[in-house]
This record gives C-alpha cells, structure tokens and sequence, in this order.
C-alpha cells in the first residue's frame, strides 16, 4: 500500500506500514462495482488501466498517482488542460519514475492525505480514501450538469480538489499552478456542457 505525501513534500502516514487499517463507520464502503458505475466507457478504461498499474508496481490500492498517470496517458482532453504538451509531458516523466525511484516511498503505505474524511473501509475497494473521494467528486460533477456518467475533466477536477493527495504532490513537483489547471478544468468542463 502507498504511503500520503503532502506538496511541501511532509511525508506522512495515518497507517503504520504492513497495518490494515479499520473502518472509520459500522457501514460499508462503496465496492467496486460502485465505484466503477457512473463512469463513461473512456474513463471506465482509465480506471482499469489505474488498476493494472498498481498491480503491477505492487500496490495493493489504486491511489490518485495511478488515477493521474492513466488519465493522462488516455484522455486527450486531459493532456489539453496542461498550460502546454511539455508540461503535461513533465508530469508523465513523474509518474512514470514512480516505481523506479520517485513514489518508492509510497510503497507500504495507505494514500490519506486527512484533507477529507475517510468513509471507506479501504480493505473492501482496494482504493485509497483520497481516490475514491476523488471518484465521488469526480460523479457528483457529472450530477450537477445533469449527466449520467462522469468525464475524464471531471475525474481531474476531483484529483486536484485534494491539496495534499499524491497526484497534487505530482503536479506539484512538475511545477503546475494547481489553481490555474482548476480554472483551465471548469472551463472545459462548461464548454462540455453546452
């Protein structure tokens, strides 16, 4: 499991590495299912390639990095959010060093950034609490246009809504102004819907 990573770089972890951690509430989380329901057939394959990654780079949760790293290499409405494709490309490069060398010190532990509360028992969805906030904020977009499934943009809008989860940690270091790729998002999200 990952370890949380705040922008200025803190690391930290509300979960000793190896532990399992518990539900927060007696009810259960969303199961997979759920979390994959409401999801267009674009970014349904951008969590299924967020899957496979974090199986392969040994990870027992999908975190918001593999959200991030799939969401770029999928979607190109994505990549044109980035202020230019070099910066976007920069991004790539962090992710990509992930289980290289950059992200090591993820391994182990449970991506919470405590930016939001964990609602989840994050033993039943194999995602970490800050992905699937991200995944609701990413549906709960979708609702408010008044659209059954939730866009690419929309995922990307709930992954920088979380300030300290690791995809913010990513862009960060890439050097993106956060708040400018908000705006950049909400425009071409309003421009979806008309």
């Amino acid at each position: 499991m990952p370890l949380g990573v705040d922008v200025v770089g803190d690391v930290h972890s509300r979960t000793p590495s190896g532990a399992e951690p518990g539900p927060t509430r007696e009810e259960p989380g969303p199961t997979r299912e759920e979390l994959d329901s409401g999801l267009t057939a674009e970014l349904a394959s951008v969590v299924s390639g967020a899957r496979r990654r974090a199986v392969r780079d040994g990870d027992r949760q999908i975190d918001t990095a593999h959200l991030l790293h799939s969401l770029l290499e999928t979607d190109p409405e994505v990549r044109a959010a980035f202020e230019s494709g070099a910066q976007a490309v920069r991004v790539l490069g962090y992710l990509v060093q992930r289980s290289i060398g950059y992200g090591l010190q993820w391994q182990g532990t449970v991506e919470d950034s405590g930016a939001v509360p964990v609602v989840t028992p994050v033993r039943e969805t194999g995602w970490s609490p800050s992905a699937v906030t991200a995944m609701e904020v990413a549906r709960e977009r979708a609702e408010r246009r008044g659209e059954p499934r939730a866009l690419g943009m929309d995922l990307l809008a709930g992954l920088v809504a979380d300030p300290e989860c690791r995809a913010v940690e990513v862009l960060a270091r890439a050097r993106v102004d956060v708040p400018a790729l908000l705006t950049r998002i909400e425009a071409g999200c309003r421009q979806n819907a008309q």
